[in-house]
């Protein structure tokens, strides 16, 4: 399934797979929304599905934000293993 991009007023709305296949375009997208607004929240609420491509593509976003000092949200229930991922501490 291709991955639909939404937006509304700083929310980008995904719908579908965020995948090898997607997660370009994924970033590509919001980067450029990030261009033009102070904070950006994700809703990933309908995602089926992320594979490592895609979480590399949202963490990509998120340090995009902080790079920019923007505002950056992840919000829905989406994909468990996103939230597992962001939240697992890295050893240096």
């Amino acid at each position: 399934m291709a991955l639909q991009i939404l937006e509304n007023n700083g929310t980008v709305y995904l719908k579908g797979n965020i995948n090898a296949s997607t997660a370009q375009n994924l970033v590509s997208h919001t980067n450029h929304l990030m261009n033009n607004s102070k904070e950006i929240t994700i809703d990933i609420d309908k995602v089926t599905e992320i594979d490592a491509s895609g979480v590399s593509a949202l963490k990509t976003l998120f340090l995009n934000a902080l790079g920019n000092k923007k505002t950056f949200s992840i919000v829905g229930y989406g994909c468990k293993d996103l939230y597992t991922d962001f939240n697992t501490p890295t050893a240096a």
